[in-house]
C-alpha cells in the first residue's frame, strides 16, 4: 500500500471537518461572541491571566497538548497494522478529540477560566466537582509521568539533544521579556529572533559531543528526571509570560515546521507501507501492546484521536490567555486537528519500516529472538544513523528512524540520515517537554483549587507559599513515577487514565449543553463519551488483571509498583464512574422529569456577562 492516498485523504477530511463541523460547533452549539469579555481581560494580572495574540496562543496551546501521545502511541499501535490506527486517528480527531477540546475551552472561558473540576461542580453537582478534582489530580500526575518518561528515554546520554533543549530556556526568557516588557506587541520581531536562536541551538548542538563541555550535558536517566523536575517547577511558579508561553510558542515553530516538512517529505517520497493493514496480533499476543485490538488500540493511541489531558490545558492555561471568544475555534478545534495529523504522520512513518525491523527496534533483543523474525534492513539502518538501534523499545527510536528514512529519501539528502535521526530524537524530546511545563502548572491550579476548599488562602493562585508548596508536591509525584517506572507499566496506565479523563470531560461538556437548553445538540459530545467510556473502562480492568497483577506475581521486586498502579487505576475508575453516574442523574432530571436542579452560585462570579452556570 502506498502512503500517498492515505496522507492526502487525511488532509482533505481534516480541512472539511474544520470548515463545516468546527463552524457548526462555534456558531450553533456554543455561539461564540466577541462582545463578551474573556477572563484574560476581566482578571488580567500579568501572571496567570494575560490577553495573548491568537497565533501566539495557538502556538502555546498546540505545544502544550502535543506531547508524546501523538508520536509514541501510534508507533506502538502499529503492532496491529496501519489500518486500525489510521482510522481511529482520523475519525476520532474530527468527531471526538477536537470536539472535546473546543467545548471544554468554551466552557472554561464562560466560567472565568475555571478548571474542569470546577466546571463539573457547577454543571453536574458538588459531588462531581469534588470527585473530579481527586480523579483529575491523579490523572495529571500519571499523564506527566508517561510524557516525561519518553523525554528521559530520548535524552539520556545525548549531549547534543540535552544542550539544544537546555538552550531553549534562556532563549524563552529573552523572547518573553522582548514581547511583554521591552518591545511590547512586537510579536513578529520577537519570533524572528527566537526562532533564529532556537535553530542555532539545534544546529550548534552537533559539535557538543566532541567539545570539552560534553560531560555537562551527558546525563543519566535519573539526572534527566531531576533536571526536568527543576524546569517543571520553575515554569509553574514564574509568571506565565516569562518562560512558559514564549518557550512553548517557540517550540511550536519547530513542531509545526517539522511536521509540515514531514508531510511534504511523505508526499514527495511516497514510500510504500511495509506493515500490513492488519497483523496477526489483532487477536492479542503482541510483543509491544499487551492485549487485543479492542480495546487496546484506543488507549495505546492516547492522543492524536482524543486526549483527556487536553481538557486540562483547555481549562487551565489557555482560557486565561484567550483574547476574544472567536479565537477559540482555531485554538481549540484547529490545534487538535494539527495533533491528529502528527499522529497520522508518525503512524505512517513507522509503518514504512519492514515489520521485522520495526519489531527488532521496539522489542528487547531476547524477546525478539522468540518471535522467529529475521531483520531485513536493520544493520543498514544502524550504520546509516550511526548507532545500534536494535532492542530500543518505547517507540521513540523506531519513529526517529522512520522519519529519518523519509527525509533521506528526498533528492540530495541521501547521505544525511544520521543528522536527520539525531534531529528527530531532539524533535521528539522538545515536542514532549513543552507538555511538562503546562501540565505542571495545571496540576498546581488543580491542587490549589482543591486545597482552597479547606483553607481559603490556597485558592489564591498568586499566593506565593501556596504556589511553591503545591508545585513542589506535583513535581515530586510525577518524578517519582518516572524514577521507578517503565514503558510497560506507565504507558498502559497513562493511556487508560488519559482516556477516562476524556470521558469525564465529554460528560461535563454534555451537561453544559443540556443545562443551557440546547439538548438537541448534546449528541455532539454524548456519542463520543459513550464510546470512550466503554473502551477505556474495559481496558482499565484488563490492565489490572492481565498486566499489573501478573507483573507483581512474576517479579516480587516490582510488586509495590504494580500494586500502586492497581490502586491508582481503581481510584480513577471509581471516580470516573461516579462522575458519569452523577451526570446521568442530572440529565434524567432535566430531560425526563423536566426539573432543573438548584443553580450552584459562586459568590466570586458576579459579572453579568457570564452565565451563572452553563458554557454556551
Amino acid at each position: 500500500m502506498n502512503v500517498l492516498p492515505l496522507i492526502l485523504g487525511a488532509l482533505c477530511v481534516m480541512v472539511i471537518a474544520y470548515r463545516f463541523y468546527g463552524n457548526f460547533l462555534a456558531s450553533k452549539v456554543v455561539v461564540l461572541d466577541d462582545n463578551r469579555k474573556t477572563p484574560a481581560h476581566l482578571h488580567k494580572d500579568g501572571n496567570n491571566y494575560h490577553p495573548t495574540s491568537k497565533w501566539v496562543l495557538f502556538g502555546h496551546h498546540f505545544a502544550a497538548i502535543a506531547g508524546s501521545g501523538p508520536l509514541i502511541g501510534p508507533v506502538l499501535a502499529a503492532q496491529f497494522g496501519y489500518a486500525p490506527g489510521f482510522l481511529w486517528l482520523l475519525v476520532g480527531v474530527c468527531l471526538a478529540g477536537a470536539v472535546q477540546d473546543f467545548m471544554v475551552l468554551a466552557a472554561s472561558v464562560r466560567r472565568k477560566g475555571k478548571s474542569l473540576a470546577e466546571i463539573a461542580r457547577h454543571e453536574i453537582s458538588p459531588l462531581a466537582g469534588t470527585v473530579g478534582s481527586i480523579a483529575i489530580f491523579f490523572i495529571v500526575v500519571i499523564a506527566l509521568a508517561g510524557l516525561g518518561l519518553a523525554v528521559v528515554n530520548a535524552l539520556k546520554g545525548s549531549s547534543w539533544g540535552t544542550f539544544s533543549i537546555a538552550m531553549t530556556i534562556p532563549i524563552a526568557f529573552l523572547v518573553g521579556f522582548w514581547m511583554y516588557r521591552w518591545r511590547v506587541g512586537r510579536v513578529v520581531e520577537a519570533s524572528i529572533i527566537g526562532v533564529t536562536l532556537v535553530l542555532a541551538a539545534v544546529i550548534g548542538g552537533v559539535w557538543i559531543p566532541a567539545s570539552p563541555i560534553a560531560g555537562w550535558f551527558t546525563l543519566s536517566p535519573n539526572q534527566v528526571t531531576v533536571s526536568m523536575a527543576i524546569y517543571g517547577f520553575l515554569a509553574s511558579v514564574l509568571p506565565i509570560w516569562m518562560l512558559l508561553t514564549p518557550r512553548d510558542y517557540l517550540s511550536s515553530y519547530m513542531k509545526i515546521g517539522t511536521i509540515g516538512a514531514l508531510v511534504i517529505g511523505i508526499i514527495w517520497v511516497h514510500p510504500d507501507l511495509k506493515m500490513p493493514a492488519f497483523t496477526q496480533y489483532v487477536n492479542g499476543g503482541g510483543p509491544i501492546v499487551p492485549g487485543k485490538l479492542f480495546p487496546f488500540v484506543f488507549i495505546t493511541i492516547a492522543c492524536g484521536a482524543i486526549s483527556g489531558f487536553h481538557a486540562l490545558v483547555a481549562s487551565g492555561t489557555t482560557p486565561k490567555m484567550l483574547d476574544k471568544e472567536t479565537d477559540a475555534r482555531v485554538i481549540g478545534y484547529g490545534a487538535m486537528l494539527m495533533e491528529g495529523l502528527v499522529g497520522i504522520v508518525a503512524l505512517l512513518a513507522s509503518c514504512s519500516l519492514f515489520p521485522a525491523d520495526y519489531f527488532a527496534i521496539n522489542v528487547p533483543v531476547d524477546k525478539f529472538a522468540a518471535l522467529g523474525l529475521t531483520p531485513v534492513n536493520l544493520q543498514a539502518l544502524s550504520q546509516a544513523v550511526g548507532e545500534n538501534v536494535a532492542g530500543r523499545p518505547g517507540g521513540a527510536v523506531s519513529l526517529a528512524v522512520g522519519f529519518a528514512q523519509i527525509f533521506s529519501g528526498m533528492p540530495g539528502l541521501q547521505n544525511l540520515m544520521s543528522y536527520f535521526y539525531h534531529f528527530m530524537i531532539l524533535f521528539e524530546a522538545l515536542f514532549i517537554l513543552t507538555t511538562i511545563d503546562a501540565g505542571t502548572r495545571i496540576g498546581r491550579f488543580l491542587l490549589q483549587e482543591l486545597c482552597g476548599r479547606f483553607w481559603k488562602p490556597f485558592e489564591n493562585q498568586n499566593w506565593v507559599p501556596g504556589t511553591l508548596i503545591s508545585t513542589g508536591l506535583v513535581v515530586c509525584l510525577w518524578a517519582y513515577f518516572i524514577w521507578t517506572g517503565s514503558v510497560s507499566t506507565i504507558w498502559p496506565m497513562f493511556g487508560t487514565a488519559n482516556q477516562l479523563l476524556a470521558a469525564v470531560a465529554l460528560a461535563v461538556a454534555t451537561s453544559a449543553i443540556i443545562n443551557t437548553g440546547k439538548a438537541k445538540y448534546a449528541w455532539v459530545t454524548f456519542i463520543p463519551m459513550i464510546f470512550v467510556s466503554v473502551t477505556t473502562l474495559t481496558a482499565c480492568w484488563l490492565n489490572i488483571t492481565n498486566n499489573f497483577l501478573p507483573l507483581a506475581a512474576a517479579h516480587p521486586e516490582k510488586a509495590f509498583q504494580a500494586y500502586l498502579n492497581v490502586a491508582v487505576t481503581l481510584v480513577i475508575m471509581t471516580c470516573a464512574a461516579m462522575i458519569l453516574w452523577e451526570s446521568f442523574k442530572r440529565w434524567y432530571l432535566i430531560l425526563v422529569l423536566k426539573k432543573h436542579p438548584k443553580k450552584i452560585h459562586d459568590k466570586n462570579q458576579k459579572d453579568p456577562q457570564m452565565p451563572e452556570y452553563g458554557c454556551c
